[in-house]
């Protein structure tokens, strides 16, 4: 019996559970790599996308895109331009320096006027690169265009927010 209490003990001993790494007591642990943690990414949109002014000419609606390269405003469809400035988005993004970022865009959001019309902004581009990067100094600028699509009939300012996602990758 004595053999057997002896046994299990060496049993047991041979199944606890190792120590955790940096333990100063565990001799064959790895310290645990600590990463420095990441500065908080934030984003603040400096200009919103502005299409100026159209009107509709005729039923069936319309597009008009905003190039967020150069900001040039194209129309296509029953919307007509009737001239003023418009331009792109331009935001900017401050966190870690030289850390690796992902941005998206929204699919599509709807802007509505005080008179109830509304229009669809989607196919949203930006000028970044492939792989967007924060500066040394952790920082990154870019532009953003989208399309507009006339949904509802109706004139107005239209107005809405645009919710841009950032993380690091």
């Amino acid at each position: 019996m004595e053999r057997l209490g002896f046994a299990l003990c060496l049993a047991m001993l041979a199944v606890a559970p190792a120590r955790a790494a940096g333990d100063p007591t565990c001799k064959l642990c790895a310290p645990a790599q600590e990463q420095a943690p990441k500065a908080p990414l934030q984003i603040q949109v400096d200009k919103g996308i502005d299409f100026s002014r159209f009107a509709e000419v005729g039923s069936g609606g319309g597009q008009a895109a905003i190039d967020p390269q150069t900001g040039t405003r194209t129309a296509r469809g029953n919307l007509m331009s009737l001239g003023g400035l418009a331009y792109q988005g331009h935001a900017r993004i401050t966190g870690q320096p030289d850390a690796y970022v992902r941005i998206e865009m929204p699919p599509s959001v709807v802007l509505y006027s005080s008179s109830g019309a509304e229009v669809e902004l989607s196919d949203f581009r930006t000028d970044l690169p492939a792989a967007p990067m924060l500066d040394a100094h952790g920082a990154l600028e870019f532009n953003f265009g989208a399309t507009l699509q006339t949904r509802r009939p109706g004139g107005g300012n239209f107005r809405g927010r645009i919710p841009i996602r950032i993380e690091y990758n």
